[in-house]
């Protein structure tokens, strides 16, 4: 019977005849010995219960045996292929649920086809939810797709673009999906391990990625507390310069909107340098200029409590601001004050015991 519904089988005997083959190799049929058991009673006339958690790997393995319409009528191919298109790829949570299940089938997922009209149905319906919700919150579709791995999640970003969402729409997923995949820089410490950081490394690498171009950063509306934290956790797991480089241009023209501990999370006072000087060179409103440069004179208040800045790195941030912007000198002789008795304490204290 598995030779009268698989041409792959059938094909297989043929040649196991001509070379005098013992045995049938099935070993790479997708989705394992618990599929194959299925294609096995499906082929000797026992229903088989096709689901949104099984249709994906039935479908890889019906495809590669060649259980098509070709070999017999009313084959398995056309059973799954009948169940996507009308059962499961109709909701968004059952799209989502085939698209997780096809993780472990990849790269046949992919080759026949399943991957990509998962990612389509899914796309179209998140942005059908987030205009018109049929649930609440209103978000919930953006909380489904926190389920899914990054690489798909970031087929689904890209897929939902041509269909023009609201920008809010692409970037309330994404803040969404980084919150719930990313952790924060306490569990990353305790977790010292190598694979972990690795994996965060790619997923922030992957978020950033996605985001808008620096002059649609506006329109996105992002919160500039958001952009900051992947910029300190880009600075915390050494990622590649292009990520960080994308951040500091995002976060670059929002300073206005930027607070002292937003820049203090960074930790990292290069990053800080490169982002003001970005700003100061193209921001023309002299108003939001000044409001800047208090906040950039707060900010070296902060740092310049720390003995381990060097001295290169103050000078850095205390020239940052053009002189006709600084309205007043306080804060910037204050922190002067501060770095020099933490720099060069009086000997007293040196050799006080």
């Amino acid at each position: 019977m598995l030779v009268a519904k698989s041409n792959y089988i059938k094909r297989l005997i043929l040649e196991s005849e001509e070379h005098d083959f013992g045995m049938l190799d099935l070993s790479n049929v997708p989705g394992g010995a618990d599929i194959f058991d299925k294609l096995a009673r499906f082929c000797y006339g026992v229903k088989v219960d096709i689901t949104v958690n099984n249709v994906a790997a039935l479908h890889c393995a019906a495809k590669y045996l060649e259980m098509t319409e070709e070999c017999c009528e009313h084959n398995l191919v056309s059973h799954t292929h009948g169940f996507l298109t009308q059962v499961a790829l109709t909701s968004l949570t059952g799209a989502i649920t085939v698209l997780n299940s096809c993780e472990g089938l990849l790269p046949v997922a992919q080759q026949v086809n399943i991957v990509n009209q998962c990612v389509e149905a899914v796309s179209v319906k998140a942005c059908e939810e987030a205009d018109s919700p049929s649930l609440s919150p209103p978000n919930w579709w953006a909380e489904e797709l926190t389920n899914l791995n990054i690489t798909f999640f970031q087929k689904i970003i890209t897929s939902m673009k041509p269909h023009n969402p609201n920008p809010l729409t692409i970037a309330s997923a994404i803040q969404i999906y980084a919150k719930r995949s990313l952790p924060d820089i306490k569990s990353l410490i305790s977790n010292n391990s190598l694979t972990s950081k690795h994996k965060q490394k790619e997923i922030l690498n992957s978020i950033v990625a996605l985001l808008p171009a620096e002059t649609q950063i506006q329109q996105a509306s992002f919160p500039i507390n958001f952009l900051c934290s992947l910029l300190r956790l880009a600075n915390f797991l050494q990622n590649n310069y292009d990520c960080k480089k994308k951040l500091e241009k995002l976060i670059s023209p929002c300073l206005e909107h930027v607070t002292v501990d937003d820049l203090l999370i960074l930790c990292d006072v290069e990053s800080v340098r490169r982002m003001v000087i970005r700003f100061m060179e193209r921001e023309k409103n002299k108003l939001v200029m000044v409001r800047v440069a208090k906040t950039v004179d707060a900010y070296l208040h902060e740092i310049s409590k720390d003995a381990g800045l060097s001295i290169l790195q103050f000078n850095g941030i205390a020239s940052l601001v053009p002189k006709n912007v600084r309205e007043v000198d306080d804060d910037l002789y204050g922190a002067i004050d501060i770095y020099l008795q933490v720099t060069f304490p009086p000997k007293h204290l040196i050799f006080k015991r």
